[in-house]
């Protein structure tokens, strides 16, 4: 034990005789030189600091020093350097065959840490982008961390989000039919209309999770009338037209669709026909007063639409108010478009209405006509009294003159009714809209046989 003792102590000495001779005793002599130099020439160094250009280039040698390091302070800064990529798109990585995945982003941002030159390498070089690795992972819930493929490895970066839950589903399929849905329809000329729109195939098969396809209510061909080049009438083939599906309300399903477009061919058409213009007045004129003539500076017009429209279409309506009116008057009238018409090849018409002083005269009708009875049903009157009627008519005079009592016209609208006895209304046909047609007998007295 003293021995080992002893041999510490030893070897301490050492150590301290090394310090002393080398670092400790060199030290001291130096500055003991440096002391006694300064106490020798103290008048001179006195005399040296003084002047002004001594303390200039002392400034300029401290001013230096600092400048330099502060710029290596700064250059240590500056050389770190954060750009973001935003919006780097996300490829996943599993059997799209087998499987559906949800709540994978799209797309993700990634901040690029390191020096400047570095990351200009970095946006320059290749890369294979953001990917997440499914391979092996059964349906259900699973968290996955996504990776960013860079060669740079004096790169540090973050991705947002780096980490997502996604939702792996088995893939199903089913077979849904095709139906055409037409958009910017309002685009096409007016004088064109699309007849018919025929698809190279009636079916087409949904693939997605079994929810998915669940909501799925229709799958359309959405044909835009915008694609067409130059519609005209005549048969035109619109390539690769794409397809959507939407659930009961409307709202798109984001599934697979195979094929995901169709070819249309849409038969255009240009169906019109020509019809007389019909003025039709409305309100009472001003007391004492009566219509002599209505003319339009056009009597008939062009009409263009659904061909079921044209065909059931006899005459244009155009009404104007005459409420009030004593004197002649011009009226410029815009042209409604009945359903189904998608063009008047006028806009708008003039109609030059002249008015006369009244005058009132009494027609007897002989006949009433019995309207819109039941099927299986007979109708008689239930008296002679209830087989006739007068009818008040007012107008110019020169109308009035020249009215047709046969034009006349008295009937009971029958619609509704049943097997019974009823008194009926009695209605005026106006033949002519000029005048003012009012049945003095309101209402007749009629029996319904079965």
């Amino acid at each position: 034990m003293k021995r080992i003792s002893r041999s510490i102590k030893k070897f301490l000495y050492h150590i301290v005789s090394f310090f002393d001779k080398w670092l400790i005793t060199p030290i001291t002599k130096f500055m003991l030189k440096i002391a006694g130099f300064v106490k020798d020439n103290a008048k001179s160094l006195d005399r040296i600091a003084g002047k002004k250009s001594t303390l200039i280039i002392v400034s300029l040698i401290l001013a230096f020093g600092v400048f330099v390091i502060i710029d290596q302070e700064s250059n240590v800064m500056i050389d770190q350097y954060a750009e973001v990529l935003y919006d780097e798109p996300v490829t996943a990585v599993y059997n799209e065959e087998l499987y559906v995945v949800e709540g994978l982003p799209k797309t993700v941002d990634i901040t690029l840490i390191g020096q400047r030159r570095h990351i200009f390498l970095a946006k320059q070089a290749p890369s294979k982008g953001v990917t997440v690795d499914l391979t092996g992972l059964k349906p259900g819930n699973h968290k996955v961390t996504l990776n960013y493929s860079q060669r740079l490895k004096s790169l540090d970066y973050r991705l947002d989000p780096s980490e997502v839950t996604v939702t792996i589903y088995e893939k199903v399929s089913a077979t849904k039919s095709l139906t055409v849905d037409i958009l910017h329809q309002d685009d096409l000329d007016s004088k064109l209309y699309i007849d018919d729109v025929e698809l190279d195939r009636s079916n087409v098969i949904i693939k997605g999770a079994q929810y998915k396809l669940d909501q799925v209510a229709t799958v359309r061909a959405l044909v835009d009338v915008d694609e067409l080049s130059n519609p005209k009438a005549g048969e035109i083939t619109l390539k690769d037209v794409p397809l959507a599906a939407y659930d009961e309300e409307g709202n798109r399903v984001d599934v697979e669709i195979v094929p995901s477009t169709v070819d249309a061919k849409l038969t255009i058409t240009s169906p019109s026909k020509q019809i007389p213009v019909k003025v039709v007045p409305s309100g009472k004129l001003a007391f004492g007063k009566s219509i002599e003539s209505i003319t339009t500076n056009v009597s008939t017009v062009t009409v263009y639409g659904q061909q079921a429209a044209i065909d059931a279409i006899e005459e244009l309506e155009v009404e104007i108010d005459v409420k009030g009116l004593e004197s002649d008057k011009k009226f410029t009238v815009t042209l409604k478009k009945p359903k189904g018409i998608t063009e008047i090849s006028e806009k708008t018409i003039t109609v030059d209405v002249k008015v006369a002083n009244s005058t009132t005269k009494d027609f007897t009708v002989n006949t009433i006509e019995f309207r819109n009875l039941g099927n299986g049903l007979s109708v008689q009157a239930l008296s002679a009294e209830d087989t006739s009627v007068t009818v008040s008519v007012s107008g110019s005079s020169d109308l009035i003159d020249k009215l047709d009592p046969s034009s006349i016209v008295a009937y009971v609208d029958l619609d509704g009714y049943t097997e019974g006895e009823y008194e009926v209304e009695v209605h005026i046909e106006r033949s002519d809209l000029r005048l003012t047609y009012t049945p003095k007998t309101k209402k007749v007295n009629v029996r319904i046989l079965d």
